[in-house]
């Protein structure tokens, strides 16, 4: 069912309840004023309150105003139709600075009216308790249900995020493992490549070596070559920014030194210091540092000279790998420099994830690498701990803030409209009960009064003011010609029907006194 069912339903019952009024109120007595015009209003609000709920209160409000110039009462199925629409106003898309100016408008139009029609004070009562009462409750319901319905579609839309976001952290582990694998791939294989390739330029150099088995060799050293090119850029697709440590190396550095010195590189190494026990992250570190050193001196420096030195300080241990210049012409056939040094970059990072720094560059010559490793970091930090904290202008920030604001005021505007509720119905009901406690002719006072006394003296034992609000039956009944009544309250009882005094004077004497009842007939 779409909008237009709803709408047509909410027409039907508005407009049903003002013709059941007018079909059981005796004061509604112009079927333009009281049925057909708002019945027609009615039919262009309703629709209108999705586009425009704000018109919509102002042409509710403009038929309660109406309902002012009803000389018996002032009240209407109107202020219920104000309501209805003050409700959709806060339930849909309006700022709080268009109701309230909304409200105070409608406000301003009604208190304008009755000064100009000249109203009883009951009229003014009914404006200002009446009025507001159906204008604010009814809104803030609006806007409850309007921010329960944004909390409830909300969380929905935050449910699929985070079931968007649990399938990107498991696509993010996949790569992280894929990542693990090319890290290895690159640390081990990578390494053993080198070395095969190399032991067979070694070979391929043997003076007695037959020239058959020569070529063979070359054509080996060329494939392994291929093969670490190939190995490489088969790393550079698997590889991501992010370094992710592995195991702790499953050899020494020492046992590595002695695998090069015999694949035949020229590499010496020396310690300094006691040997730490160095936490896995850290002497991985270091393992790698002088492999991926070792690794590049063969492959792009074959035939020179390397120094690995290993110092161990207190918290620190720094690994120097140095090599020196190649020899001229001596760059194998199919080697070329690994481009982007993703060996170093991969390095760099390593060393950097465990609170270490790494260098590397020329150097006299050759090239050096240093790094400098602390000897215990912590392998299992909370990934919490890992997160930066949210930026001031985030987005998640910056719907906290609209959120607590919202909140605080809401929370403000629970004890404000009551409040000025209360700050404005108190002064009418005070003023009203002012006006109806000192218009009181007591019974006693009322029985000392004499039909033919003079109007002077009969003035000084009277109230200071009139009761003005008499019914039309009061007003209505029989008097003496040319007489000029007043009326006065019997009982000071604000609540309740009493009877009404009413004492008529001609030519400056009393010359009649009754007792008009207050109570309907037949109750």
């Amino acid at each position: 069912m779409g909008p237009t069912f709803w709408d047509t339903a909410l027409w039907l019952l508005l407009s049903g309840i003002g013709l059941l009024w007018f079909l059981h109120n005796d004061t509604a007595a112009s079927p333009l004023r009281d049925l057909v015009l708002p019945t027609a209003v009615l039919a262009g609000a309703v629709p209108g309150s999705r586009a425009s709920p704000g018109a919509a209160v102002l042409a509710a409000n403009g038929l309660c105003a109406l309902g002012l110039a009803n000389e018996t009462t002032p009240a209407t199925p109107s202020l219920l139709t104000l309501a209805v629409m003050s409700y959709l106003m806060g339930s849909r898309a309006t700022t709080t600075r268009t109701s309230l100016l909304v409200f105070g408008a409608s406000m301003v139009v009604d208190l304008a009216l009755c000064a100009a029609v000249g109203v009883p004070l009951v009229w003014w009562f009914y404006v200002l308790t009446m009025v507001p009462l159906a204008l604010l409750p009814p809104w803030l319901a609006g806007r409850y249900r309007r921010a329960r319905a944004a909390l409830v579609r909300g969380g929905w839309e935050r449910a699929v995020s985070l079931e968007q976001r649990q399938r990107f952290v498991a696509e993010q582990a996949r790569l992280r493992e894929r990542t693990r694998i090319a890290a290895d791939m690159h640390d081990s294989l990578g390494h053993e490549l080198s070395m095969i390739a190399l032991r067979a330029g070694a070979l391929e150099l043997e003076p007695a070596l037959p020239d058959r088995h020569r070529a063979d060799l070359t054509e080996l050293r060329a494939a392994v070559s291929g093969a670490v090119d190939n190995l490489r850029d088969t790393i550079g697709v698997l590889r991501d920014a992010e370094p992710v440590p592995t195991a702790s190396a499953t050899e020494s550095v020492e046992e590595l030194v002695r695998r090069a010195v015999t694949s035949g590189v020229e590499v010496t190494l020396q310690q300094e210091g006691t040997v730490p026990v160095l936490a896995p992250l850290a002497d991985r570190a270091v393992y790698r540092v002088v492999q991926e050193s070792l690794t590049n001196a063969t492959k792009h420096a074959p035939g020179t000279a390397v120094q690995v030195a290993v110092r161990h300080g207190s918290d620190t241990s720094e690994v120097r790998v140095t090599n020196s210049a190649p020899p001229a012409g001596v760059r194998p056939a199919g080697e070329r420099p690994m481009p982007g040094n993703r060996g170093l970059a991969g390095l760099r990072e390593r060393v950097a994830v465990i609170g270490g720094a790494l260098r590397a560059g020329p150097h006299r010559g050759g090239f050096e690498v240093v790094a400098t490793v602390p000897h215990r970091v912590i392998a299992d930090r909370p990934q919490s701990a890992q997160m930066p904290s949210p930026k001031a202008g985030s987005e998640s920030t910056q719907q906290l803030a609209v959120a607590r604001r919202r909140a605080r005021l809401r929370f403000a505007a629970a004890f404000l409209v009551p409040g000025a509720l209360v700050l404005t119905v108190l002064p009418a009901a005070a003023l009203l009960a002012y006006q109806l406690s000192t218009c009181v002719l007591r019974p006693a006072v009322y029985e000392s009064l004499r039909v033919g006394e003079k109007r002077a003296a009969v003035e000084q034992r009277l109230p200071e003011r009139q009761f003005r609000y008499p019914s039309d039956e009061m007003r209505a009944a029989p008097a003496p010609a040319g007489a000029s009544c007043a009326f006065y309250r019997s009982n000071s009882n604000l609540l309740d029907e009493v009877d009404v005094y009413r004492l008529c004077y001609s030519d400056s004497r009393l010359v009649a006194k009754d007792v008009l009842s207050g109570r309907p007939e037949g109750s």
